[in-house]
């Protein structure tokens, strides 16, 4: 398991870049709000962190995950962000729901990723049980919310760079 290898919350704070002239869309599932609401904190904190402005950061909410390519496409076709943010939480439960939810929600992101000029950062938390996903909400294995505004601001400034 790759978690268990290396913690969420863990970086090289002097390898990611100034993200105080970058702005930044978040996406954030309603459903399992308490680990949703964690990943959201970690996100917009880490983003601050690394200099974004609190005007620069906007933040939406779906009714759940198969939602957040829907609202990830909203934000992009609003123009008013450099990279946005997808963040939820699906629990397996007893029915295949969780599979189709899981495969929707990911499929749409890439096909977002793949289509468009903004980043569209990954932040679906899939697991097992509830413990699972405390721990990658802020648990012992650290925050997704954390990873995902790095690699946020490292895929745009991926981006700035390619235009030099």
């Amino acid at each position: 398991m790759a978690t268990a290898l290396h913690n969420l919350s863990d970086y090289d704070f002097n390898s990611v870049p100034d993200a105080s002239a970058m702005r930044f869309g978040i996406v954030v599932s309603e459903w399992n709000s308490n680990i949703t609401g964690a990943l959201l904190e970690g996100a917009v904190t880490t983003l601050k962190k690394h200099g974004a402005k609190d005007e620069n950061i906007i933040v939406q909410t779906v009714p759940g995950s198969f939602e957040l390519t829907f609202g990830s496409s909203q934000l992009i076709k609003s123009g008013k962000v450099d990279a946005v943010i997808a963040l939820g939480c699906v629990i397996k439960g007893d029915t295949p729901h969780f599979d189709y939810v899981c495969a929707g929600t990911t499929q749409g992101l890439a096909y977002l990723n793949a289509t468009t000029n903004v980043p569209v950062i990954y932040g679906l938390i899939t697991t097992n049980n509830l413990q699972q996903a405390i721990d990658r909400a802020g648990g012992v294995l650290g925050n997704k919310g954390d990873e995902c505004a790095i690699t946020a601001i490292k895929m745009f400034d991926f981006i700035c760079r390619l235009k030099k």
